[in-house]
């Protein structure tokens, strides 16, 4: 099958149709309260292109928190921007 999948009607497509997700953004989530158990201290949100992840990216740059970015599997090629990396890959001019 392709890269394609049919949407739930009311959902955001092209004709009922789009890409799935490839990129990724994952960011440290600040811990509000006492919790019991140790719990996983990030959030990841998905997104369709690098633009869109790289603009999400930047907000939680700016916002002060931890961010980590990269492809899904099976994309390739694979990539994945480490949180030093994070600064200089939102600066870049749009790749796609």
């Amino acid at each position: 099958m392709d890269r394609l999948m049919l949407l739930r009607h009311g959902t955001r497509d092209v004709h009922g149709w789009k890409m799935p997700p490839i990129w990724y953004v994952t960011f440290e989530v600040r811990a509000r309260g006492v919790f019991p158990e140790r719990r996983s201290p990030r959030l990841t949100n998905t997104f369709e292109t690098e633009t869109e992840a790289r603009d999400f990216a930047r907000a939680k740059l700016q916002a002060g928190l931890i961010v980590f970015a990269g492809t899904i599997n099976p994309h390739v090629p694979r990539k994945l921007i480490l949180s030093h990396d994070i600064a200089a890959w939102v600066a870049e001019e749009k790749e796609e």
